[in-house]
């Protein structure tokens, strides 16, 4: 298989995690993990943007083949909800936006695709990354590895992802979202 690259995001408007790997021959080699602090800002929609403009900094600077998203998880608060939906939206409109095919994955999906456990803690999903990828100190905020842990993840279902929701491009999501849509 040729070389490719996978972009993760965990969006969110507080932190919005990231990390990108390469696969060459099957093997997985980590190129960035880091994240976007929005917790200064107290404006949402100057957080989207920034969210917004990150994703697409992060695209043209490493051109990655493919983005895995974290799927926003069902809350009791609805407004927590409605503005992770919003990041996370904003995000696939950047890869949308540069024709870059996306794929969600429950928060569920990746711990078990990460640790085989669906329930494990955001500090199991770390440490098993760290083995996997070997690099040698954990981040202090765990949303950079929550992002590293969409593209593995991804990398993982490769082959298997027709059981997620994949877009390739704004007619694609048009096509699989007819409800979203006015």
């Amino acid at each position: 298989m040729a070389e490719r690259i996978i972009l993760g995001i965990d969006p969110g408007t507080t932190v919005m995690g990231f990390g990108l790997i390469s696969v060459d021959k099957g093997q997985m080699k980590l190129i960035q993990l880091n994240e976007l602090q929005l917790s200064k800002y107290s404006d949402h929609y100057l957080k989207l943007k920034l969210i917004f403009e990150r994703t697409i900094e992060l695209i043209d600077n490493y051109h990655p083949d493919e983005i895995a998203i974290e799927a926003p998880f069902f809350g009791k608060n609805v407004q927590s909800m409605l503005k992770l939906g919003r990041a996370q939206g904003v995000a696939m409109a950047a890869g949308l936006s540069r024709d870059i095919p996306i794929t969600e994955y429950s928060p569920k999906k990746i711990k078990m695709a990460i640790t085989g456990n669906g329930n494990a803690s955001k500090e199991q999903v770390a440490k098993m990354l760290q083995s996997l990828l070997r690099f040698k100190e954990l981040p202090r905020n765990l949303d950079s590895t929550d992002g590293l842990a969409a593209a593995v993840c991804h990398f993982f279902n490769s082959g298997k992802a027709q059981q997620q929701k994949q877009y390739t491009g704004w007619a694609a999501f048009v096509a699989q979202n007819p409800k979203k849509v006015k």
